[in-house]
């Protein structure tokens, strides 16, 4: 009994039943390709199943829609052709392709092939289909908040030492702290105790409520009260440990596993998530930033990270290292222009900071085209924010007379202005510097890109379970 002679002899399609069906009026479906690649006939692996079939036969039907769209049965399909069948073994499923949305077409798909063997390639394929594009992104920034947030670690305490509790004299400067640390810088855990000290200065509060005298100021004695008022505060657990670092202080802590599994466990935890999309690569300048002071270097990092900017904290005048490796950032972009955004203090220093980046970026190293911008702390900002003086230029210092002249004796420093306001100016400069719109392309493509990652760290994930790495 041969094909041709029963090609009258196929049903009509009835649901979860086998029919034979004429090979012409199958059709593949073109969201296959998306997902396995397209069949090549001239695949050596296709031509020894079709040579199978011509001995053997079709042994698992295809699965088609009811509107003769192949669902599962390709590679069957193709070898069958070459075979030179006319009729095939089908199962006829109930939903047609025509009108059914595209994505749940594909799932359809990817659920009839998942149990038969499929090349690596393949199942990445599959794993693209059924990853959500938000969630994927997420995940990725999730992954890099998490790496770039620093934990304090307690010190254990030898031998035993008494201190005074906190009475309630402290009341006044204990709320501005716990106000500073709990509600208006939260976000910006750890902070070091010369942070919160500037935060205070913008306050004032008594260090002692039954001394008239006591305001806060910007001299040694605060300082030291300050110091000694948040170490008690946390030993009596009113602020917590991790909401203060001390950066100047560092450690090495080793990072250990019980045994090979729980290292595994752990690096497919963050296999491929340590990734970031250069956001900058399609601006016309290459963009940097420099911060004058290490109080102010998690604030501006928070949002020079989202624009993929590198940033410097100088610590005052910075060396010829830091520029060096900015001028060799600027020379593998391939870019002529350079721009640099300063936040520095307004004082004497604070302004020449930002002359001498330039200075040193043009005339020693030879970068013609600089374009400096001074984004912190402004003679601008200082009206729009309407801040208070409390110092007043030092005349020890040798750009006293200039900057007195050029803007009278009172200085400002960076902390002087609020984390909030300091990162919205941060912003909106960056984005006075930048094209946008090939800023936003970028941010599309990165989350097509974490789309992308996520199915190979699936795929990988999935090919690693023969390890049983749970027992």
């Amino acid at each position: 009994m041969n094909d041709k002679s029963n090609a009258s002899d196929a049903s009509k399609p009835t649901p979860n039943r086998i029919v034979r069906k004429r090979l012409s009026s199958l059709k593949p479906s073109p969201e296959n390709d998306q997902l396995y690649g397209e069949v090549d006939p001239s695949d050596p692996e296709i031509q020894r199943f079709a040579v199978s079939i011509l001995k053997h036969g079709i042994k698992e039907p295809l699965v088609v829609t009811a509107d003769n769209f192949i669902v599962s049965g390709h590679r069957r399909y193709v070898a069958a052709k070459l075979a030179g069948k006319v009729i095939v073994p089908c199962r006829v499923m109930k939903f047609k392709r025509a009108g059914m949305d595209k994505s749940e077409y594909i799932e359809h798909l990817r659920e009839h092939n998942r149990q038969r063997d499929k090349s690596l390639i393949e199942k990445f394929r599959e794993e693209l289909v059924s990853i959500n594009p938000h969630e994927a992104y997420q995940s990725l920034i999730l992954h890099r908040h998490d790496s770039a947030i620093i934990t304090a670690d307690t010190v254990d305490i030898e031998g035993r030492k008494s201190r005074s509790r906190i009475t309630s004299v402290k009341d006044e400067m204990l709320e501005a702290v716990k106000q500073i640390i709990f509600v208006e810088r939260r976000q910006f855990w750890p902070m070091t105790v010369r942070a919160v000290h500037y935060a205070l200065l913008n306050v004032r509060p008594l260090r002692n409520t039954g001394d008239a005298e006591s305001r806060y100021e910007n001299d040694r004695k605060s300082y030291q009260d300050l110091s000694n008022l948040l170490t008690r505060a946390r030993l009596a657990g009113i602020v917590p440990w991790k909401a203060i670092t001390d950066e100047t202080r560092p450690r090495a802590i080793w990072n250990v596993w019980a045994d090979p599994r729980a290292f595994m466990r752990d690096q497919l935890d963050g296999f491929l998530k340590g990734y970031w999309r250069d956001l900058m690569q399609s601006q016309p300048n290459h963009i940097e930033v420099i911060v004058e002071k290490n109080t102010a270097w998690p604030i501006i990092k928070a949002i020079t990270g989202k624009y993929c900017i590198p940033t410097m904290s100088g610590r005052g005048f910075s060396s010829i290292d830091p520029y060096h490796d900015i001028a060799q950032r600027h020379k593998r972009s391939g870019k002529r222009g350079l721009i640099l955004l300063v936040a520095s203090d307004f004082d004497p220093e604070g302004e020449e900071i930002v002359q001498v980046a330039g200075r040193t970026l043009r005339d020693d190293f030879g970068i013609r085209r600089v374009e400096l911008v001074k984004v912190a702390i402004t003679a601008e900002q200082i009206q729009e924010f309407n801040l208070p003086p409390n110092l007043e230029a030092k005349e020890s210092s040798s750009r006293y007379e200039k900057f007195v002249e050029r803007h009278g004796p009172n200085v400002y420093e960076l902390e002087a202005i609020t984390p909030q306001q300091l990162q919205a100016t941060l912003r909106d400069a960056i984005d006075s510097v930048i094209d946008i719109d090939a800023f936003n392309a970028e941010l599309d493509a990165e989350k097509n890109d974490a789309v992308f990652l996520q199915g190979v760290r699936n795929t990988v994930s999935e090919a690693l379970t023969e390890l049983k790495l749970d027992e």
